[in-house]
């Protein structure tokens, strides 16, 4: 082959001094010519002649003729070949991508399909893998005694492996939850079942807790997870629990630690995948930034889940990719049974406020609190509709209009009693500027065409209350709406 390459054209057999078995295996099939196919420095093959018909040996034409042959044929051939080995890994990657959606499909079906509905309380959860599929989990599982498990959990590693172990772990804690009420002791019986079956260089951080919906109080036990941090009314603060992750070392004893989630208190859990992403800059994501947004204004599960994927994205940066699975549950509790209707009136009487992020469909979340609230304060019928249509129109232009709906915008709600009305403040960042300046919907005007088809939000909520005002508090725009408690109907 060496001699080949460097013959630079049509070898002859017979002459040929070389001691090689190849040379003694041509000359047995009675070849007499060989003509090197070379393409970019690589030998991909040769063309051999046998003598000619006539008995007469090849002429330097012939040679020269078979040289440009050659150097026509070794490209195509190469490129032949470089498709056919394309069109291999092609299937074979088509095989894997196909597998792996089998994998996903799974995983997939393993995670719940719907959360939990306890009354007074608010609970999302957000997943996304690194890959098609991932090592991060996240599971609600209904205890004996009527209490809730909530687990999240992380697999070191991603892809199939992870996948596996995830399947694996989620699978070994829900047939330990029904034999155990002990978060520690779940743990523990866990990690003895994964010790050894799982390969020796992973392993699994996992939180296990258990809430009781009717107090508040949050019972769970921590292998090696992120902390759980929870909004009060004085600030963020950290869960603090901790023990040895799952699958390391056998005979592991994980201790019990009690929280609790008070009333408009809401906890967050996390995996690494928030934390440990970086910026284009190199810096990485953080706790300190994590639980300032749990701090924020965002007050409902939903909103305050898609506030910090909405921040790790911008932090990261248009078009980076994701480096690790990424998991959140949030649960939020709001105004329980317990807070009886004088309770609330007693809270109204000053201010009762919260907020959303400015995405489509928060108007909603917005129309049914403050309708929730009015109609425990006596408001029924027609009024109670007028109301809530208000109330959304109002909160559609805040998310729209004032914020652009950017998720990490918040629009606030106040309600406040006083004497026989209920005020509804809602603010966002327009200016009272932007909304004098347009333009009163005219009909005719909009039917032909010179005034643009939308703009009679405002029109329909002055129709629809007993007052509305716009003002300027703190440097935000603030729609208010009053409506009267007693006679509203006249």
């Amino acid at each position: 082959m060496a001699y080949l390459l460097g013959s630079g054209g049509p070898v002859d057999v017979e002459r040929l001094d070389l001691d090689s078995e190849a040379v003694r295996s041509l000359r047995a099939e009675g070849v007499r010519l060989v003509v090197p196919l070379v393409s970019q420095g690589e030998l991909i093959g040769t063309l051999n002649l046998g003598p000619r018909l006539s008995d007469q040996p090849y002429s330097t034409d012939d040679r020269r003729l078979l040289g440009a042959l050659a150097s026509q044929a070794a490209p195509a051939i190469r490129l032949a070949q470089m498709v056919r080995q394309q069109e291999v890994q092609a299937k074979e990657r088509e095989r894997i991508e196909h597998e792996l959606r089998v994998a996903a499909l799974i995983q997939q079906t393993l995670l719940p399909k719907d959360l939990p509905s306890l009354p007074g309380w608010d609970i999302e959860a957000y997943y996304h893998p690194a890959r098609a599929v991932g090592g991060d989990f996240y599971d609600f599982i209904p205890m004996s005694d009527g209490r809730l498990g909530v687990v999240i959990g992380d697999v070191t590693d991603k892809g199939v492996p992870a996948a596996l172990v995830m399947a694996t772990t989620r699978s070994t804690l829900r047939g330990e939850a029904q034999r155990h009420s002990d978060p520690g002791v779940i743990l523990a019986s866990t990690n003895d079942v994964l010790h050894g079956e799982i390969p020796p260089a992973m392993f699994v951080t996992c939180l296990f807790g258990i809430l009781d919906a009717a107090s508040g109080r949050f019972l769970f036990a921590n292998a090696g997870h992120n902390l759980p941090y929870v909004r009060t009314s004085s600030g963020v603060i950290e869960l603090r629990a901790t023990g040895m992750p799952l699958g390391l070392m056998p005979g592991m004893v994980y201790d019990v630690v009690e929280g609790s989630i008070g009333s408009g208190e809401t906890m967050l859990l996390s995996s690494d995948g928030i934390v440990e992403a970086h910026g284009p800059d190199g810096t990485m994501f953080g706790f300190p930034r994590l639980m300032g947004l749990v701090g924020s204004k965002v007050t409902d599960a939903e909103s305050l889940t898609a506030t910090v994927i909405a921040d790790m994205d911008r932090f990261c940066g248009p078009g980076h990719e994701q480096e690790d699975d990424v998991t959140l549950v949030a649960i939020h509790r709001g105004s329980s049974a317990a807070d009886s209707a004088g309770v609330l009136t007693a809270l109204l009487d000053e201010t009762d406020s919260f907020s959303v992020n400015s995405e489509p469909g928060n108007e909603r979340v917005v129309m049914d609190r403050v309708g929730e609230l009015a109609a425990r304060l006596g408001m029924t019928g027609e009024p109670l509709e007028r109301l809530k249509t208000a109330v959304s129109e109002a909160a559609m232009n805040a998310i729209e209009h004032g914020n652009g709906f950017d998720p990490v915008l918040a629009v606030d709600v106040s309600v406040r009693k006083h004497d026989n009305g209920l005020f509804v403040r809602i603010g966002d960042t327009g200016s009272v500027t932007d909304l004098a300046s347009r333009a009163a919907p005219n009909l005719e005007a909009k039917l032909e065409g010179t005034q643009e088809p939308r703009g009679w939000g405002l029109f329909l909520i002055e129709q629809m209350v007993d007052e509305l005002r716009h003002e300027v508090l703190d440097g935000r725009h603030v729609v208010e709406i009053r409506m009267n408690l007693e006679g509203a109907g006249e």
